[in-house]
């Protein structure tokens, strides 16, 4: 795990080149041994007056990811991150928008990134009220973008909101988001085909802690 070593030596954020030499697949090993970190109730220190300084002069981020609002869910503290460490876009239901889209856009793009997490939760809200078709101003048309996994869901479960649907249409509903950056995103698309990032997904157990990763290429070690 050498870019890993790499990383635990830090003293201040990450740097242009420190960025420049990962690959999106050692970016994901830096994910997921932060999150190792979390779960070890380990904590990478790094100085609070060299990350100020290091952020003032420009950001480099290994990661961008996009979450929900949910409160149980810190994600830069999930992974034992830094300033500057990742990119974090958050919505209720961690659904696709274009404000979004361009938002990873951009992250990827022209700030670097190597590697874009879909991450869902446990016991989402946003997901109940999508489940339940909730119909309530703003929130109506925010939950729209969930009926997709809503509608596979039930079709292959049943329409009971057990534990277990809610957990499957969370599933289904990180999936989708990650077809839809796909396909709604020429940028990100193109970038992942030509092995300049890498989309996954993963799944936040709110009362464990743990993140299980999902839709990950075949033959990437989780």
């Amino acid at each position: 795990m050498p870019k890993t070593e790499d990383y635990l030596a830090l003293d201040g954020a990450i740097n242009e080149a420190f960025q420049a030499s990962l690959t999106p697949w050692e970016a994901f090993r830096l994910l997921q041994s932060g999150h190792e970190r979390f779960l070890n109730h380990l904590t990478h220190r790094r100085s609070r007056g060299n990350l100020l300084a290091d952020a003032a002069a420009g950001q480099y981020p290994y990661a961008a990811v996009l979450g929900c609002i949910d409160s149980r869910v810190p994600v830069e503290e999930v992974f034992d991150a830094a300033f500057g460490d990742m990119f974090v876009a958050r919505v209720a239901g961690n659904t696709v928008s274009n404000d979004i889209l361009g938002s990873l856009e951009y992250a990827c793009k022209y700030a670097g990134a190597k590697l874009i997490l879909v991450l869902g939760h446990t016991k989402c809200g946003a997901v109940q009220g999508a489940w339940s078709k909730l119909v309530d101003g703003h929130i109506t048309g925010l939950l729209e973008h969930i009926a997709p996994a809503v509608e596979a869901t039930q079709a292959e479960r049943g329409t009971d909101p057990t534990e277990e649907n809610l957990h499957a249409c969370v599933a289904a509903n990180v999936h989708h988001t990650v077809e839809e950056i796909r396909m709604r995103s020429v940028i990100l698309a193109e970038m992942e085909t030509d092995g300049r990032i890498a989309i996954v997904g993963g799944l936040y157990d709110v009362s464990s802690g743990q993140v299980e990763f999902v839709d990950v290429p075949q033959g990437v070690e989780v």
